[in-house]
């Protein structure tokens, strides 16, 4: 499922598509939640294998990748419910809809090519714009908020803790001195001053990642869903989560044990699920992807 604009060009591939589909384990009839439901590629696998008696409820804090959604998802006999929201808060969307509890959920955590491509977004570090980094728009704390009001020390702990930066303190020092930073170039600049050459690439990278999970909240939200869904999940249901960093695996990771050792849940995957070779070759995206799945048994 290759998600395109009205002009032709790709905007989205959904990472491990078989594979979601194989350990979902589909019900024809079932409920089944995708709490980042984006673009929708994931949904239209799903809905593929549901019946007209079956239900797909999407979640997502992107108003511009729901409306794509939306489109993409006309036409199908399963009924489809769509919100706007994070997935943290599901419980009253299911409240809201009367259903009790769902045979699957699916998370794919982390950017969208939607976002990373729509650079006034402020997501990529390869295109000049404001230091917004945002999922949901209506949302008021943006990525320059916290880079120039917040503290040093604090700063530097967001960058150390959220991108395992190591030169964190030297990058947030940098970034006070050049203060009010209002541009992702401004931004790189202030690493670029603090970081040698061969590591600038990855430095950028971690202290992007970092801002945008402190923006939007972002590892606070999958630790509440996470200790909340399994009452919500149908004994033999599912649940699948892509993490694409080693802070939301660990995390994932971590919980689904703990519930496993309460004897409420079965472990499916000992070891992540990666990509294939192929499609980490056809799907950039995909390379970093880890794929954790869980079954509730009681």
């Amino acid at each position: 499922m290759i998600i395109k604009r009205q002009t032709g060009t790709q905007i989205h591939v959904p990472v491990l598509p078989t594979e979601v589909l194989d350990y979902l384990n589909i019900s024809t009839d079932g409920v089944y939640l995708d709490g980042t439901v984006g673009l929708g590629g994931h949904a239209a696998l799903i809905l593929n294998q549901l019946s007209p008696k079956g239900h797909f409820i999407g979640i997502d804090r992107d108003e511009e990748a729901l409306s794509y959604c939306k489109n993409l998802l006309v036409g199908y006999p399963t009924p489809v419910s769509l919100f706007h929201s994070s997935y943290h808060t599901f419980k009253p969307i299911l409240d809201e809809l009367g259903i009790d509890t769902v045979n699957g959920i699916l998370l794919d955590l982390g950017l969208s090519s939607l976002q990373l491509d729509s650079p006034e977004r402020g997501f990529s570090y390869t295109v000049d714009a404001d230091l917004d980094m945002r999922f949901d728009s209506s949302q008021e704390i943006k990525a320059s908020d916290i880079i120039n009001h917040l503290p040093v020390m604090d700063l530097a702990d967001v960058i150390y803790e959220y991108g395992e930066e190591r030169r964190s303190r030297l990058i947030a020092r940098n970034i006070e001195k050049m203060r009010p930073l209002r541009t992702v170039f401004n931004l790189i600049e202030a690493i670029r001053k603090s970081t040698p050459p061969s590591h600038r690439d990855r430095s950028m990278a971690r202290v992007f990642q970092a801002l945008r999970i402190k923006v939007n909240g972002e590892l606070d939200k999958l630790d509440s869903f996470l200790n909340s869904f399994i009452d919500r999940l149908s004994v033999g249901g599912r649940i699948a989560i892509i993490s694409f960093h080693s802070l939301e695996d660990r995390i994932v990771k971590h919980r689904f044990k703990d519930l496993a050792k309460s004897g409420v849940l079965s472990i499916l995957t000992k070891k992540p699920i990666l990509a294939s070779a192929e499609e980490q070759k056809e799907n950039r995206r995909s390379r970093s992807a880890k794929l954790r799945i869980a079954e509730r048994i009681v």
